[in-house]
């Protein structure tokens, strides 16, 4: 078998993701506007999207730790990510 450095699995599984989750759902029209879109699905992948591999907590979470407070499931709002491809309950 030859040999496969230790990063492409990792990096193969996010571009799967970025384009599954993202770029399969949404129209480009040039350069600066595919830059623009997957700014907004960084910032989206790494404070709003929770991970399994990381117990259910963001990245942003995972590396602050900070104290989270138990939010009332009975009031929420719909918090609205990358032009509405994605939404998530927010607590009011």
């Amino acid at each position: 078998m030859p040999y496969v450095p230790l990063s492409h699995p990792f990096v193969e599984r996010l571009i799967v993701t970025v384009r599954r989750e993202y770029l399969d759902h949404i129209f480009l029209w040039n350069n600066s506007d595919l830059e623009q879109k997957l700014k907004a699905f960084q910032n989206y992948y790494n404070t709003h999207r929770v991970h399994s591999s990381l117990g259910g907590n963001t990245p942003v979470e995972s590396t602050k730790n900070p104290r989270l407070i138990k939010a009332n499931l009975h009031e929420f709002n719909w918090e609205s990510y990358c032009r509405g491809l994605f939404q998530l309950p927010v607590a009011v």
